[in-house]
């Protein structure tokens, strides 16, 4: 878990933290959370939080219902399910890409990119192996020189 305090601390990076936190389930779907809690856990006011908990609802990683509280969202399987089509169909592209022309220095780092991740199944670390999964995946689109942006932060 992510924990970075203090009145610096600003809403962006808040925002990045908390969604950081979500997607990785250390906030779990349905978990209510605070702005208050938010705030004191953070050490931050609470305009920060709110300008957060706006942006992360708008991306649907929170709901906020006046009266009720703010929530963790639930999984949306459909969501899901697009974001893992866009992945393979943009990734199944950049591979074609790197099939014709890849650097060498890149298909090294890619190797021993999989002996990490073998590592990191090997020891049931699975927060290491996704690291080091999403590292492998944006070494092939650097490699074909595309930007990972299209929506690939799918998965962040």
């Amino acid at each position: 878990m992510i924990l970075e305090t203090g009145k610096k601390l600003t809403s962006k990076r808040l925002y990045q933290i908390l969604k950081e936190e979500i997607i990785k389930l250390h906030l779990r779907p349905g978990l209510s959370i605070s702005e208050k809690g938010i705030s004191e856990k953070f050490d931050v006011s609470r305009t920060p939080v709110r300008e957060a908990f706006l942006l992360l609802s708008q991306e649907g990683l929170l709901d906020v219902y006046p009266q009720k509280g703010t929530f963790v969202s639930l999984i949306d399987l459909d969501a899901v399910e697009e974001a893992r089509f866009l992945r393979e169909h943009v990734e199944r592209a950049v591979v074609k890409l790197a099939c014709n022309e890849f650097p060498e220095e890149k298909m090294f780092f890619l190797e021993m990119n999989l002996k990490v991740q073998k590592m990191c199944m090997d020891k049931n670390d699975y927060t290491g192996f996704f690291q080091a999964d999403e590292e492998f995946h944006k070494t092939i689109f650097e490699g074909c020189n595309k930007k990972r942006n299209l929506g690939y932060n799918l998965s962040s």
